[in-house]
């Protein structure tokens, strides 16, 4: 990091502290994952009573452009966390929000760093080899799904983020816009998949719960076979929970990482387990699974726009428009749908992809 920049954050972060003297800040790296809000980790050592004392710590911060999930409320999340301490969710401590964007230039909040594995995409051979393990983390997922969805809203305050009961159609017009605001060109298929997605909208769930918004497997540390962190609360929100319900139903037919390792639960499993210990019932399925397609196709042409308009020149971005088709597909097939509708403009153009994969064989400037 930048000399200058560090000892504006350092000076910052002082002011955060009680009775802190001498603060410095530590071993920074910069987490390689995810494409949306930047992850810088680091230490922060200082000096209080006569003691040094340090803290592990995660920064994140919006992107420098639009980004992958815009908007990015920083806020909102760093608020969800603060009202999450003292409850069985095992969400990192919250510990400061700088809204402003006078420190880094992009506003920021810092929570604690807590210990432990994740398992994005692929499974260790040692520890595939151990079913048991396996089925034992898969329902700790899903014990931590149930957690946030029986968050007591009123006692945590929680319930003053959103009024959840207009949840299903505000997820429903932000998703639709996005597609308009990101196409260079008709959609057919998207733009169909959308109108079908909305017009079949069921009536929500009875419960008005915390969201997590994306409860993949990649987003949960595990120390051993348990849980020691969730993480990545950028879609969170107070709404329908079978959203998410219907976002593990799609990851869990992806054929990687925990649910596809021997031992996993089965979804019917995880749905039936998670029924058991929220009492919500778990209804039409199939809308809310093609619901969590629509999303997923949308992300995956955010991040294809990202790169073709030359925001980012990160090829993982680029190739993101090669699933747009396939998820749309998937979609319709839900509802047994046969659309046989041109996809459009959803991948970048070659020669964007040519520009910068030329520009990647250039060798450094001298």
């Amino acid at each position: 990091m930048d000399h200058d920049v560090n000892a504006r954050l350092a000076r910052w972060i002082e002011t955060q502290l009680v009775d802190a003297r001498n603060v410095r800040l530590e071993g920074f790296e910069v987490a390689d994952f995810g494409h949306s809000a930047e992850t810088l980790l680091f230490s922060v050592v200082w000096q209080t009573g006569g003691e040094e004392r340090r803290e592990d710590v995660v920064l994140r911060t919006r992107p420098p452009g639009v980004g992958l999930l815009p908007p990015y409320d920083l806020g909102r999340q760093f608020e969800i966390l603060r009202k999450l301490e003292g409850t069985p969710v095992r969400s990192p401590r919250a510990l400061w929000h700088e809204p402003t964007g006078d420190v880094l230039g992009r506003d920021f909040y810092v929570m604690e760093r807590i210990d432990g594995d994740v398992y994005e995409r692929t499974v260790p051979a040692d520890l595939a080899a151990e079913p048991a393990r396996i089925r034992r983390m898969t329902e700790e997922i899903v014990e931590q799904v149930a957690a946030i969805h029986t968050v007591d809203l009123q006692a945590t305050g929680l319930h003053t983020i959103a009024d959840g009961r207009d949840f299903l159609d505000r997820e429903m017009s932000h998703w639709t816009s996005e597609i308009r605001r990101l196409q260079r060109g008709p959609l057919p298929a998207l733009e169909r998949l959308a109108e079908i997605v909305s017009e079949r909208q069921p009536e929500p769930s009875a419960h008005i719960t915390l969201v997590h918004g994306d409860p993949k497997p990649g987003n949960f540390a595990f120390v051993g076979d348990e849980i020691s962190a969730v993480y990545d609360w950028e879609l969170s929100t107070i709404g329908d929970p079978l959203a998410d319900i219907g976002w593990m139903e799609l990851l869990w037919s992806a054929p990687v990482g925990l649910p596809f390792t021997s031992g996993a639960l089965t979804i019917d499993e995880v749905i039936g387990r998670y029924e058991e210990l929220t009492g919500i019932p778990v209804r039409h399925r199939e809308w809310y699974r093609a619901f969590q397609m629509l999303k997923t196709a949308v992300i995956m042409l955010s991040g294809s726009m990202l790169f073709d308009s030359g925001e980012s020149d990160d090829l993982r971005l680029g190739e993101m428009g090669l699933y747009v088709s396939y998820y749309t597909d998937r979609a319709f097939a839900e509802f047994g749908v046969d659309a046989d509708l041109e996809s459009g403009p959803v991948a970048p153009r070659p020669e964007r992809i040519d520009a910068v994969r030329a520009a990647a064989e250039e060798p450094p400037a001298q």
